[in-house]
């Protein structure tokens, strides 16, 4: 967990900071003024939206698997503690739709439900599992998104995944609510 507030459902805990989307797939995508959800697909004219997989990776493994990584969310204090240790980073570098600020991303459990703004809905599938490709951007960026807990387990810091369930436009500055799913709560694994 990133030491940021869990609240309760209902709660207004965070904020979009900055959304983006690319068309091709490239590492980084380009900050917009806004972004449309689609549900069930993505966002809007992103390389990543669809109903089935579109990480080239996966495709290549089984193009008919649910994309379970139609949105791509990071918290923007990890962008504080990346740039505090030396790294460029801006909200999209690192290949997210949705930069938001004041909401613990790592602590939601599997199944949580964030409205961004006044009509979008999401639903958390996963934790993004870091790749090689952070360190083709910049050298030692893939090490410093992941870390270790205090039992020694792995903690993969960049960033989570998730379906839309409803679309709609967001914006920064929007407000972020979180609907908790019923108890027993699963934690967040890589997807």
């Amino acid at each position: 967990m990133s030491g940021l507030p869990l609240f309760s459902q209902g709660a207004a805990p965070g904020r979009v900071v900055a959304v983006a989307r690319n068309g091709p797939h490239t590492f980084s995508k380009p900050v917009r003024h806004s972004i449309r959800l689609l549900a069930g697909l993505g966002v809007e004219g992103d390389a990543h939206a669809g109903a089935t997989v579109r990480h080239r990776s996966r495709v290549a493994a089984d193009p008919t698997q649910p994309n379970l990584r139609q949105l791509h969310l990071i918290h923007g204090e990890l962008l504080d503690e990346l740039a505090a240790r030396g790294f460029a980073v801006t909200p999209g570098v690192m290949g997210e739709n949705v930069t938001t600020r004041g909401l613990d991303l790592l602590g939601l459990p599997r199944g949580a439900r964030l409205h961004l703004g006044a009509e979008a809905v999401v639903e958390v599938t996963g934790l993004r599992n870091p790749c090689y490709q952070l360190d083709a951007f910049q050298a030692g960026l893939m090490a410093a998104v992941l870390d270790r807990d205090a039992k020694g387990r792995l903690v993969r810091k960049a960033g989570i995944m998730a379906i839309v369930l409803n679309g709609g436009e967001i914006r920064p500055d929007d407000a972020i609510t979180v609907d908790w799913p019923a108890p027993p709560h699963r934690a967040l694994d890589k997807v």
